[in-house]
């Protein structure tokens, strides 16, 4: 039987990237899948991927800062499938890379509402749903700064510090409930997100070392997808609380020596290289 035969799942901002492939890994285990985004073209084009391989798949157009929009959402999918079982916040966006002054509020704001907001609509219309059945997972994406201050990202950063504190928070008020409230940091995403960099005038220049640290320790979204799939099924039953950091020691040791090979073997690069896009605000 596969991991999550049965089940039915919400991931939002999975039309393309990370998303889409957590979309895919639940589907690929048996899952219903529910995918929300924005745009329609690519939620579309991404809810056709997926049936075309057979997979049980319907899209959804979602503004997370949008209530209403969330709960639609939460309403497709018992519509469409009966039940809801798993709900991963996974859409989030960053501001431009350079020092928060220079960075103008409506940037920073369209980081809060996605970011902020957005993870708060989802574990509000997951858990009511949950609540009323006793059972659920929650999942919340975390990120870089999540465990501490990141200068020069400063909106992104503090906002997987909130999202971080407001997922153990939930999960300690609902212990006992039968629902497993968790998050999840995948590390270095090899997606537009990591490799299409919008950066302040005068602060290019410091986003080029993430070049090297892709390398060492870049995946592509595949990979850290698998330990979701791991998260929503039965392995974490009764283990409410639950924090997974997909860049473990073992993995930080692990990049280092597939770099140092690589060098040794003179084998070419094979990671993308880093574009910046220069902006004023």
């Amino acid at each position: 039987m596969k991991l999550l035969e049965g089940k039915t799942a919400v991931i939002t901002g999975s039309s393309r990237g990370l998303g889409f492939a957590i979309a895919k890994a639940f589907a690929e285990q048996g899952a219903s899948i529910v995918l929300a985004a924005r745009t329609a073209d690519t939620l579309n084009s991404a809810v056709a991927e997926l049936k075309n391989q057979g997979y049980q798949a319907e899209g959804f157009i979602c503004d997370t800062a949008r209530i209403e929009d969330v709960e639609g959402l939460a309403q497709r999918a018992v519509s469409t499938f009966g039940h809801l079982d798993i709900w991963v916040n996974n859409a989030g966006i960053g501001a431009p890379y350079g020092s928060t002054m220079s960075i103008s509020p409506e940037r920073i704001k369209k980081v809060v509402d996605t970011n902020i907001i957005g993870v708060y609509h989802g574990s509000y219309v997951a858990m009511r749903q949950f609540l009323a059945q006793g059972s659920g997972k929650l999942i919340n994406l975390l990120g870089r700064g999540d465990s501490g201050p990141m200068p020069y990202q400063n909106a992104y950063a503090s906002s997987k510090a909130w999202v971080k504190n407001f997922t153990q928070a939930l999960a300690r008020e609902y212990a006992g409930t039968g629902i497993e409230v968790m998050a999840f940091n995948p590390g270095l995403v090899i997606t537009e997100m990591l490799t299409q960099v919008d950066a302040i005038v005068g602060f290019e220049k410091k986003v080029l070392p993430l070049n090297t640290v892709i390398r060492f320790w870049g995946n592509l979204p595949e990979v850290p997808a698998r330990k979701v799939v791991w998260m929503a099924s039965s392995a974490t039953d009764r283990r409410n609380g639950l924090i997974v950091n997909f860049l473990s020691f073992g993995r930080l040791i692990a990049g280092v020596g597939k770099e140092l090979w690589r060098w040794i073997t003179h084998a070419p690069i094979s990671t993308p290289i880093i574009k910046v896009r220069i902006t004023k605000s």
